[in-house]
């Protein structure tokens, strides 16, 4: 083993069920990257991550990325462009808020589910789930 994992494995499996509760409101493509630290800014570095995870594949171009650096106590939470051009532009500070307000108190997974659920309630007012919906996105937790 190569050191302690940044979070359990029921953690993990946590966030992947509000993953997958949340998309089933939403055509969206919900993803959590985690890793320790963040030396920069958190936007510039989720942007890096989106595309190594090439976020952009999805026919709708609405997949989402909520990135979060434990050590760093840094976040961010970016969409692609499908996204960006139908929402309001303060449309992430709510979640961007809850992620906040739990990680200040140390909950850390609750607030990352929270995050997530949040997010499929507000894209499926903009992207709602389709009948013939395909999960285009793993729903796995990925670590850097």
């Amino acid at each position: 083993m190569f050191g302690k994992p940044l979070i359990s494995k029921h953690e993990q499996a946590l966030i992947v069920k509000a993953i997958e509760s949340a998309e089933l409101k939403t055509s969206g493509e919900i993803r959590v990257h985690i890793e320790n630290n963040c030396s920069g800014d958190p936007v510039v570095r989720a942007v890096l991550i989106f595309n190594k995870l090439k976020m952009y594949e999805t026919a709708e171009r609405n997949g989402v990325l909520i990135y979060v650096a434990l050590k760093s106590h840094k976040f961010s939470i970016i969409g692609d462009i499908g996204i960006d051009s139908r929402v309001p532009e303060n449309f992430w500070d709510s979640v961007k808020s809850e992620i906040a307000t739990h990680f200040g108190k140390g909950e850390i997974i609750i607030g990352i589910s929270s995050a997530v659920e949040l997010s499929g309630n507000k894209l499926g007012e903009f992207f709602p789930r389709k009948d013939n919906d395909i999960n285009e996105q793993s729903n796995d937790v990925s670590f850097g």
